[in-house]
Protein backbone atom coordinates (compact mmCIF):
# COMPACT_ATOMS: atom_id res chain seq x y z
CA UNK A 1 0.00 0.00 0.00
CA UNK A 2 2.57 2.44 1.04
CA UNK A 3 4.41 1.56 -2.73
CA UNK A 4 1.00 2.97 -4.08
CA UNK A 5 0.34 5.85 -2.71
CA UNK A 6 3.87 6.93 -2.12
CA UNK A 7 5.77 8.96 -5.05
CA UNK A 8 7.85 8.34 -7.97
CA UNK A 9 10.80 10.14 -9.33
CA UNK A 10 10.08 12.54 -11.60
CA UNK A 11 10.30 12.03 -15.50
CA UNK A 12 13.23 13.91 -17.44
CA UNK A 13 11.46 16.62 -19.49
CA UNK A 14 11.62 15.61 -22.78
CA UNK A 15 9.75 11.99 -22.13
CA UNK A 16 6.60 14.69 -20.84
CA UNK A 17 7.00 16.56 -24.27
CA UNK A 18 7.78 12.98 -26.69
CA UNK A 19 4.27 11.42 -25.24
CA UNK A 20 2.29 14.65 -25.89
CA UNK A 21 3.65 14.29 -29.26
CA UNK A 22 2.52 10.83 -29.52
CA UNK A 23 -0.74 11.40 -28.12
CA UNK A 24 -1.80 13.94 -30.55
CA UNK A 25 -0.41 12.01 -33.21
CA UNK A 26 -3.14 9.39 -32.31
CA UNK A 27 -5.80 12.00 -31.91
CA UNK A 28 -5.08 14.47 -35.13
CA UNK A 29 -4.11 11.33 -37.91
CA UNK A 30 -7.63 9.38 -38.51
CA UNK A 31 -5.78 5.80 -39.33
CA UNK A 32 -4.40 6.19 -36.01
CA UNK A 33 -7.57 7.84 -34.20
CA UNK A 34 -10.02 5.50 -35.70
CA UNK A 35 -8.93 2.56 -33.32
CA UNK A 36 -7.33 4.65 -30.65
CA UNK A 37 -10.64 6.37 -29.94
CA UNK A 38 -12.14 3.47 -28.18
CA UNK A 39 -10.07 4.82 -25.17
CA UNK A 40 -12.54 7.77 -25.34
CA UNK A 41 -15.43 5.67 -25.87
CA UNK A 42 -14.79 3.60 -22.76
CA UNK A 43 -14.03 6.80 -20.66
CA UNK A 44 -17.71 8.26 -22.35
CA UNK A 45 -19.36 5.24 -21.60
CA UNK A 46 -18.15 5.35 -18.32
CA UNK A 47 -18.68 8.63 -16.82
CA UNK A 48 -22.39 7.82 -17.77
CA UNK A 49 -22.50 5.01 -16.05
CA UNK A 50 -20.57 6.29 -13.00
CA UNK A 51 -22.74 9.49 -12.69
CA UNK A 52 -26.21 7.39 -13.36
CA UNK A 53 -25.21 5.46 -10.18
CA UNK A 54 -24.05 8.58 -7.94
CA UNK A 55 -27.74 10.27 -8.76
CA UNK A 56 -29.41 6.98 -7.39
CA UNK A 57 -30.26 5.48 -11.25
CA UNK A 58 -30.15 2.04 -12.08
CA UNK A 59 -27.09 0.82 -13.85
CA UNK A 60 -28.38 -2.20 -16.50
CA UNK A 61 -25.85 -2.59 -19.33
CA UNK A 62 -22.35 -0.65 -21.17
CA UNK A 63 -22.29 -1.61 -24.53
CA UNK A 64 -18.94 -0.77 -26.80
CA UNK A 65 -19.07 -1.39 -30.28
CA UNK A 66 -16.45 -2.00 -33.30
CA UNK A 67 -17.55 1.28 -34.35
CA UNK A 68 -16.22 3.22 -31.35
CA UNK A 69 -19.95 4.08 -30.52
CA UNK A 70 -21.44 2.93 -27.61
CA UNK A 71 -24.58 2.95 -25.06
CA UNK A 72 -24.79 3.05 -21.84
CA UNK A 73 -28.56 1.95 -20.27
CA UNK A 74 -29.78 3.32 -17.02
CA UNK A 75 -33.70 2.67 -15.79
CA UNK A 76 -35.40 5.50 -12.89
CA UNK A 77 -37.45 8.60 -13.47
CA UNK A 78 -37.51 9.75 -17.12
CA UNK A 79 -37.16 13.58 -16.45
CA UNK A 80 -35.32 15.56 -13.85
CA UNK A 81 -31.77 16.42 -12.65
CA UNK A 82 -30.52 12.22 -12.28
CA UNK A 83 -30.80 11.90 -16.14
CA UNK A 84 -29.72 14.93 -17.31
CA UNK A 85 -26.46 14.71 -15.16
CA UNK A 86 -25.84 11.53 -16.50
CA UNK A 87 -26.35 12.08 -20.13
CA UNK A 88 -24.40 15.75 -19.71
CA UNK A 89 -21.58 13.08 -17.84
CA UNK A 90 -20.57 11.39 -21.55
CA UNK A 91 -18.05 14.00 -23.29
CA UNK A 92 -16.66 15.71 -20.35
CA UNK A 93 -15.98 12.19 -18.59
CA UNK A 94 -12.47 11.30 -20.97
CA UNK A 95 -11.20 15.30 -20.41
CA UNK A 96 -12.15 15.54 -16.94
CA UNK A 97 -10.40 11.93 -16.09
CA UNK A 98 -7.10 13.24 -18.12
CA UNK A 99 -7.39 15.98 -15.48
CA UNK A 100 -7.51 13.86 -12.91
CA UNK A 101 -4.65 12.11 -13.44
CA UNK A 102 -2.61 15.08 -15.00
CA UNK A 103 -2.99 15.77 -10.90
CA UNK A 104 -2.02 12.71 -9.87
CA UNK A 105 0.86 12.97 -12.39
CA UNK A 106 1.94 16.59 -11.26
CA UNK A 107 2.80 14.82 -7.24
CA UNK A 108 4.53 12.03 -8.81
CA UNK A 109 2.06 9.88 -8.14
CA UNK A 110 2.53 7.24 -11.12
CA UNK A 111 1.83 3.95 -9.52
CA UNK A 112 -1.47 5.25 -8.07
CA UNK A 113 -2.80 6.52 -11.29
CA UNK A 114 -2.17 3.22 -12.88
CA UNK A 115 -3.80 1.05 -10.08
CA UNK A 116 -6.87 3.59 -10.09
CA UNK A 117 -7.35 3.30 -13.49
CA UNK A 118 -7.12 -0.60 -13.45
CA UNK A 119 -9.89 -0.70 -10.67
CA UNK A 120 -11.89 1.57 -12.60
CA UNK A 121 -11.76 -0.85 -15.80
CA UNK A 122 -12.36 -3.81 -13.74
CA UNK A 123 -16.06 -1.86 -11.76
CA UNK A 124 -16.92 -1.17 -15.49
CA UNK A 125 -16.19 -4.64 -16.67
CA UNK A 126 -19.25 -6.20 -14.33
CA UNK A 127 -21.73 -3.71 -16.88
CA UNK A 128 -20.51 -4.11 -20.14
CA UNK A 129 -22.97 -6.56 -21.88
CA UNK A 130 -21.12 -7.25 -25.62
CA UNK A 131 -18.87 -9.48 -26.63
CA UNK A 132 -16.95 -6.63 -28.37
CA UNK A 133 -17.41 -4.53 -25.06
CA UNK A 134 -16.01 -7.28 -22.86
CA UNK A 135 -12.99 -7.43 -25.11
CA UNK A 136 -11.94 -3.78 -25.58
CA UNK A 137 -12.13 -2.94 -21.78
CA UNK A 138 -10.10 -6.62 -20.93
CA UNK A 139 -7.42 -5.87 -23.10
CA UNK A 140 -7.40 -2.08 -21.93
CA UNK A 141 -7.24 -3.41 -18.06
CA UNK A 142 -4.59 -6.12 -18.99
CA UNK A 143 -2.30 -3.23 -20.41
CA UNK A 144 -2.50 -1.29 -17.39
CA UNK A 145 -2.08 -4.65 -15.27
CA UNK A 146 1.31 -5.89 -17.14
CA UNK A 147 2.91 -2.18 -17.15
CA UNK A 148 2.45 -1.82 -13.49
CA UNK A 149 3.48 -5.44 -12.20
CA UNK A 150 6.12 -6.00 -15.29
CA UNK A 151 7.89 -2.92 -16.19
CA UNK A 152 10.03 -0.42 -14.72
CA UNK A 153 9.24 2.65 -12.96
CA UNK A 154 10.63 4.30 -16.40
CA UNK A 155 8.52 2.70 -18.59
CA UNK A 156 5.25 3.13 -16.35
CA UNK A 157 6.16 6.37 -16.23
CA UNK A 158 6.01 6.39 -20.25
CA UNK A 159 2.47 4.88 -20.12
CA UNK A 160 1.00 6.91 -17.23
CA UNK A 161 1.88 10.21 -19.20
CA UNK A 162 1.25 8.79 -22.84
CA UNK A 163 -2.00 7.57 -21.50
CA UNK A 164 -2.87 11.10 -19.82
CA UNK A 165 -2.17 13.11 -22.85
CA UNK A 166 -4.53 11.15 -24.56
CA UNK A 167 -7.40 11.30 -22.42
CA UNK A 168 -6.41 15.21 -22.09
CA UNK A 169 -6.30 15.54 -26.32
CA UNK A 170 -8.21 12.80 -27.54
CA UNK A 171 -11.34 14.50 -25.34
CA UNK A 172 -11.35 17.40 -27.19
CA UNK A 173 -11.68 16.45 -30.68
CA UNK A 174 -15.04 14.28 -30.02
CA UNK A 175 -17.33 17.10 -29.25
CA UNK A 176 -15.83 18.63 -32.53
CA UNK A 177 -17.36 15.51 -34.64
CA UNK A 178 -20.49 15.58 -32.67
CA UNK A 179 -20.73 19.08 -34.25
CA UNK A 180 -19.34 18.13 -37.82
CA UNK A 181 -22.35 15.25 -37.37
CA UNK A 182 -24.89 17.56 -36.27
CA UNK A 183 -24.53 20.38 -39.38
CA UNK A 184 -25.08 17.42 -41.85
CA UNK A 185 -28.36 16.45 -39.85
CA UNK A 186 -26.89 13.29 -38.25
CA UNK A 187 -26.58 11.67 -34.93
CA UNK A 188 -30.46 13.51 -34.19
CA UNK A 189 -30.41 11.31 -30.67
CA UNK A 190 -26.77 12.18 -29.60
CA UNK A 191 -26.59 13.42 -26.06
CA UNK A 192 -26.90 16.73 -26.61
CA UNK A 193 -29.77 16.55 -28.92
CA UNK A 194 -31.44 14.45 -25.91
CA UNK A 195 -30.60 17.09 -23.18
CA UNK A 196 -32.07 19.71 -25.37
CA UNK A 197 -35.11 17.57 -25.49
CA UNK A 198 -35.40 17.28 -21.78
CA UNK A 199 -33.90 20.94 -20.76
CA UNK A 200 -35.32 23.05 -23.28
CA UNK A 201 -32.04 24.83 -24.09
CA UNK A 202 -30.75 24.38 -26.99
CA UNK A 203 -28.05 20.96 -28.16
CA UNK A 204 -25.83 24.21 -29.49
CA UNK A 205 -25.68 25.39 -25.97
CA UNK A 206 -24.96 21.84 -24.63
CA UNK A 207 -21.92 21.09 -27.33
CA UNK A 208 -20.42 24.52 -26.00
CA UNK A 209 -20.52 22.98 -22.38
CA UNK A 210 -18.54 20.12 -23.81
CA UNK A 211 -16.21 21.96 -25.50
CA UNK A 212 -15.56 24.34 -22.60
CA UNK A 213 -15.29 21.46 -20.51
CA UNK A 214 -12.65 19.63 -22.76
CA UNK A 215 -10.49 22.74 -23.37
CA UNK A 216 -10.40 23.69 -19.88
CA UNK A 217 -9.02 20.19 -18.70
CA UNK A 218 -6.89 20.33 -21.64
CA UNK A 219 -5.12 23.55 -20.80
CA UNK A 220 -5.29 22.83 -16.79
CA UNK A 221 -4.29 19.68 -17.21
CA UNK A 222 -1.53 20.28 -19.30
CA UNK A 223 0.15 23.06 -17.17
CA UNK A 224 0.41 20.42 -14.50
CA UNK A 225 2.31 17.71 -16.87
CA UNK A 226 4.29 20.14 -18.49
CA UNK A 227 5.21 21.21 -14.55
CA UNK A 228 3.98 24.94 -15.25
Amino acid sequence: MTEILGTQAAPDEWIVYFTGGCALSLVVFRALWLPARNAITIAHEGGHGLVALATGRRLEAIRLHSDTSGLTVSRGRPTGLGVVLTLAAGYPAAPLLGLGGAALLGTHRVTLLLWVATALLLAMLVMVRNAYGVLTVLLTGAAFLLVSWLTSPGVQSVFAYAVVWFLLLGGVRPAFELQSKRRHGGAPDSDADQLARLTHVPAGVWLVFFHAVAISALIGGGRWLLGF
